[in-house]
Protein backbone atom coordinates (compact mmCIF):
# COMPACT_ATOMS: atom_id res chain seq x y z
CA UNK A 1 0.00 0.00 0.00
CA UNK A 2 1.16 3.42 -0.83
CA UNK A 3 2.23 6.35 2.08
CA UNK A 4 -1.00 7.76 2.44
CA UNK A 5 -1.22 11.62 3.11
CA UNK A 6 -4.16 11.73 6.05
CA UNK A 7 -5.99 14.83 6.41
CA UNK A 8 -9.07 13.04 8.31
CA UNK A 9 -9.46 10.81 11.28
CA UNK A 10 -8.55 7.07 10.45
CA UNK A 11 -10.28 4.07 12.02
CA UNK A 12 -8.17 1.59 13.80
CA UNK A 13 -8.84 -1.27 10.82
CA UNK A 14 -7.57 1.57 8.32
CA UNK A 15 -4.74 2.07 10.14
CA UNK A 16 -3.74 -1.61 10.38
CA UNK A 17 -4.69 -2.38 6.66
CA UNK A 18 -1.74 0.21 5.95
CA UNK A 19 0.52 -1.14 8.80
CA UNK A 20 0.48 -4.57 7.16
CA UNK A 21 2.65 -3.89 4.47
CA UNK A 22 5.71 -3.32 6.41
CA UNK A 23 5.66 -3.41 10.01
CA UNK A 24 2.38 -5.08 10.96
CA UNK A 25 2.09 -3.93 14.86
CA UNK A 26 3.48 -0.22 14.01
CA UNK A 27 3.16 2.43 11.17
CA UNK A 28 6.15 4.77 10.38
CA UNK A 29 4.82 8.27 9.53
CA UNK A 30 6.00 12.02 9.51
CA UNK A 31 4.17 14.88 10.23
CA UNK A 32 4.00 18.59 9.59
CA UNK A 33 3.74 20.88 12.51
CA UNK A 34 2.64 23.74 10.81
CA UNK A 35 0.35 22.54 7.85
CA UNK A 36 -1.06 19.88 10.63
CA UNK A 37 -1.30 16.64 8.37
CA UNK A 38 0.47 13.07 8.04
CA UNK A 39 2.09 11.08 5.92
CA UNK A 40 2.04 7.64 7.35
CA UNK A 41 3.19 3.96 5.49
CA UNK A 42 5.85 2.89 3.89
CA UNK A 43 9.21 1.17 5.02
CA UNK A 44 11.18 4.68 5.60
CA UNK A 45 10.41 7.77 7.51
CA UNK A 46 12.34 9.81 4.81
CA UNK A 47 9.60 8.33 1.70
CA UNK A 48 6.91 9.57 3.64
CA UNK A 49 8.93 13.03 4.37
CA UNK A 50 9.21 12.90 0.47
CA UNK A 51 5.35 12.91 -0.04
CA UNK A 52 4.84 15.98 2.13
CA UNK A 53 7.83 17.68 0.85
CA UNK A 54 6.00 17.07 -3.01
CA UNK A 55 3.09 18.27 -1.43
CA UNK A 56 4.21 21.92 -0.49
CA UNK A 57 5.71 21.17 3.35
CA UNK A 58 9.02 22.54 4.51
CA UNK A 59 11.83 20.40 5.73
CA UNK A 60 11.83 22.29 9.19
CA UNK A 61 8.21 21.33 10.11
CA UNK A 62 8.01 17.78 8.97
CA UNK A 63 9.25 15.26 12.09
CA UNK A 64 9.27 11.41 12.16
CA UNK A 65 7.48 9.11 14.69
CA UNK A 66 6.35 5.59 14.84
CA UNK A 67 2.57 4.42 16.09
CA UNK A 68 2.25 1.53 18.11
CA UNK A 69 -1.19 -0.03 17.94
CA UNK A 70 -0.43 -2.39 20.98
CA UNK A 71 0.56 0.13 23.53
CA UNK A 72 -1.23 2.29 25.59
CA UNK A 73 -1.72 6.11 25.95
CA UNK A 74 1.17 8.10 25.29
CA UNK A 75 3.15 4.69 24.69
CA UNK A 76 1.78 4.33 21.77
CA UNK A 77 3.93 7.34 20.14
CA UNK A 78 7.85 7.13 19.47
CA UNK A 79 9.34 10.08 18.69
CA UNK A 80 12.30 8.28 16.32
CA UNK A 81 13.16 8.76 13.53
CA UNK A 82 17.00 9.62 11.41
CA UNK A 83 14.84 12.47 9.91
CA UNK A 84 15.20 14.08 13.35
CA UNK A 85 18.63 14.47 13.65
CA UNK A 86 18.71 18.12 13.16
CA UNK A 87 21.83 19.83 14.87
CA UNK A 88 20.64 23.59 13.36
CA UNK A 89 17.18 23.23 14.72
CA UNK A 90 18.40 22.00 18.30
CA UNK A 91 18.07 17.99 17.40
CA UNK A 92 21.02 16.03 17.40
CA UNK A 93 19.41 12.72 18.13
CA UNK A 94 16.95 10.55 16.38
CA UNK A 95 14.76 11.31 18.89
CA UNK A 96 12.93 14.49 19.48
CA UNK A 97 13.80 16.28 22.50
CA UNK A 98 12.33 19.11 22.76
CA UNK A 99 8.81 18.83 24.95
CA UNK A 100 7.56 21.81 23.07
CA UNK A 101 7.81 20.45 19.97
CA UNK A 102 7.25 16.58 20.99
CA UNK A 103 3.26 18.17 22.19
CA UNK A 104 2.89 19.92 18.91
CA UNK A 105 3.47 16.60 17.35
CA UNK A 106 1.34 14.68 19.44
CA UNK A 107 -1.38 16.89 19.02
CA UNK A 108 -1.58 16.25 14.62
CA UNK A 109 -0.78 12.68 15.43
CA UNK A 110 -3.99 12.04 17.85
CA UNK A 111 -6.17 14.03 15.63
CA UNK A 112 -6.03 11.50 13.20
CA UNK A 113 -4.77 8.04 14.27
CA UNK A 114 -5.99 7.76 18.04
Amino acid sequence: MPIKIIDKKLTETELREIAKDFYVDMIKGVVDIERGVLAIGGEYHMDANMILIENNSKQKNIWGFNWYFDRAGDERIEYISLINIRPAQGNRTMEVQDAFLRNAMKVVILKYLS
